[in-house]
């Protein structure tokens, strides 16, 4: 069988993805292997030629990668426990109810930090990679990088849509422009089944 992708490498230190995500629905019918070398470059690949690669499991929201001492299987509550300050940090740090920006990591991700998306969306908050850079976010994968940088980006929606919570979370998961397009809540089922996920997790942090 040929290799169908390689690499995924580093460019200015930010993390950056070539064709991975392109054949993630191809992937699943089969097995994708990944590794990361010792300059931090991750490998990705169908057909694993080295000893280091180690097959990525795949759920139907995401490919949580194992392997690496790096990615192992997380530990919500460890996890929860461990970055509690960071969210409190970063929530206060741009004016965002920690309650709310816990909701949208159960959301996203379950708290997985290595969490990916068949979109390519990373970590604890699913960033996209373009959204990762233009918040200077270097490791989207590194918990405490992502949940600044997904506070950053929340409080920028919140602003953007003058306050509007639904409209934020809207466009946190389709995009400001389809928010923009609709002049409000898109009606895409998936987006609408989000919001309403997160506004019940926030709820229940309250």
């Amino acid at each position: 069988m040929k290799p169908v992708c390689k690499y995924l490498f580093k460019v200015a230190g930010l993390v950056v993805i070539l064709s991975l995500f392109a054949f993630i629905s191809e992937a699943r019918a089969g097995s994708i292997y990944s590794y990361v070398d010792k300059n931090g470059v991750w490998h990705f690949s169908n057909v694993p030629t080295d000893t280091h690669f180690t097959r990525m499991e795949f759920t139907s929201k995401s490919a949580t990668l194992y392997g690496t001492s790096r990615h192992k299987h997380h530990n919500r509550n460890a996890i929860k426990k461990t970055y509690r300050s960071v969210v409190k940090k970063a929530a206060k740090s741009y004016g965002l109810d920690p309650g709310l920006v816990k909701a949208v990591i159960e959301a996203e991700s379950g708290w997985n930090p290595y969490a990916v998306s068949p979109k390519g969306a990373l970590g604890l908050m699913q960033l996209m990679p373009d959204t990762a850079q233009e918040l200077m976010v270097y490791d989207p994968l590194d918990p405490e990088e992502n949940i600044w940088g997904g506070s950053h980006y929340l409080s920028m929606l919140l602003e953007m849509f003058n306050g509007d919570v639904i409209n934020a979370l809207a466009a946190y998961n389709a995009g400001p422009g389809a928010v923009t397009r609709y002049g409000g809540l898109p009606p895409y089922r998936e987006t609408v089944n989000y919001v309403q996920r997160v506004l019940k997790f926030w709820k229940r942090s309250n």
